[in-house]
């Protein structure tokens, strides 16, 4: 599943809190440097890919004609040129071998930080992080409908897109991550 930018927190937080809630893991210096430390890698994984989707948009504009002469499906040659490209920006398009990467970026950073300690292997701790991941990934919709169903049933109606519904939104949004221990 793609993930967006404004979800690398959340994601970062979940993963510190199941790693917490492990039993397996000692944490030595709180969970904000391990938040902090996955919120990084995130981000920059996000951040790669839209690079790259903006280079491959950029060229989908530059042969708009070429494309409209031969009837090219925009989408289709979106995701050849993505597909192409994605070596050149260090990008793993498979989302499973992506965040079981991701997920050993973050753990080899929090060990050579000294950020936590574990006894049993490696590999069940990385699986632990990769497990955070996997469950934000399946309840962030589930959430988003929930607090888009609250929004609609206040008195006073929200226009999406606004800065107050952007902003209560967001309020309700961690309220339901807090609810389902999503976020600390």
């Amino acid at each position: 599943m793609k993930i967006r930018l404004p979800h690398a927190p959340y994601i970062a937080s979940k993963i510190a809190i199941d790693l917490l809630n492990s039993g397996s893991v000692t944490i030595k210096k709180g969970l904000e440097p391990i938040v902090q430390i996955a919120q990084g890698f995130i981000s920059q994984d996000i951040e790669k890919e839209m690079s790259l989707e903006e280079r491959v948009s950029e060229l989908l504009d530059e042969n708009e004609d070429d494309m409209e002469f031969m009837q090219v499906d925009r989408r289709s040659m979106f995701w050849l040129i993505k597909k192409r490209l994605a070596t050149e920006y260090k990008v793993t398009l498979s989302y499973e071998d992506r965040y079981n990467d991701l997920a050993h970026q973050i753990l080899e950073k929090l060990w050579k930080d000294d950020l936590v300690e574990y006894s049993i292997s490696e590999n069940r701790i990385k699986n632990i992080i990769y497990n955070a991941m996997e469950k934000y990934f399946k309840n962030f919709e589930i959430v988003e409908e929930i607090v888009a169903e609250k929004i609609d049933n206040y008195k006073r109606k929200l226009l999406p897109g606004t800065p107050e519904y952007d902003l209560v939104f967001e309020r309700l949004y961690e309220e339901e991550l807090r609810k389902k221990g999503l976020l600390l």
